[in-house]
This record gives structure tokens, sequence and C-alpha cells, in this order.
């Protein structure tokens, strides 16, 4: 599966905005998907995560009731809908793939394939 993240943008503290991740491939809608996130200076650390059938979905607690991750297996793409946003969500926000579906897997480690990020700015 190829991973193409879009969305990102400049925003205020408080706005919404909402990333996307479009996937080619015939294996996405057997693979879970995460998102995880980079501030500059920063270890990359997990978002959320959603499994194949988006019955089951897990967050970082840092983000817990402002995000939700979502997914559209017929369109191939996996969503990550921010909402009121804090200067701490700045960072490159980065789709990936685990081949596993099920368990909290927040670690990039399991990751096999990695879209190439999309900024998100939150000014305060």
């Amino acid at each position: 599966v190829q991973l193409q993240a879009s969305g990102g943008g400049l925003v205020q503290t408080g706005d919404s905005l909402r990333v996307s991740c479009a996937a080619a491939g015939r294996t996405f809608s057997n693979d879970a998907m995460g998102w995880f996130r980079q501030a500059p200076g920063k270890e990359r650390e997990f978002v959320a995560r959603i499994s194949r059938s988006g019955s089951i979905t897990y967050y970082a607690d840092s983000v817990k009731g402002r995000f939700t991750i979502s997914r559209d297996n017929a369109k191939t793409a996996v969503y990550l809908q921010m909402n009121s946003l804090k200067p701490e969500d700045t960072a490159v926000y980065y789709c990936a793939a685990d081949q596993v579906s099920l368990g909290r897997r927040t670690s990039g480690q399991y990751y096999y394939k990695w879209g190439q990020g999309t900024q998100v700015t939150v000014s305060s």
C-alpha cells in the first residue's frame, strides 16, 4: 500500500481541521491504520489508531475527546478530524499502515508503511 497525507494547514487555537490519508493498493482494507505526529525537536508520537473494520479506535491521552479517527474502505482513505486545536498540536502528521488489526499498537515499529506527512500549525 502507498500512502499520501493531505489537508494540513495553518489554523488558530480552537479551530478544527481534518487531515486525510489516501491509500493506493489492494491491502488497505486488510490493514489497521494509525496517525502519528512529530513536532520540531521532539520524538514522533502516537496520535490515534483504527482497526481494519473501523470498529475499534485508540487515542493518545493528549487528543482524546478532541480528535476522531475514521476510515472509508471503499474510498481507501483514513481521516483524522481534529477539533479544539491547541498550539501544542503543531506538528507534521503522518499516517501509517499496520498489517495486524487488533491490539493497541501505539509504537511506530509496528507500522510497515508510512505516508510523507502533512504540516499542521496552530497559532495562539
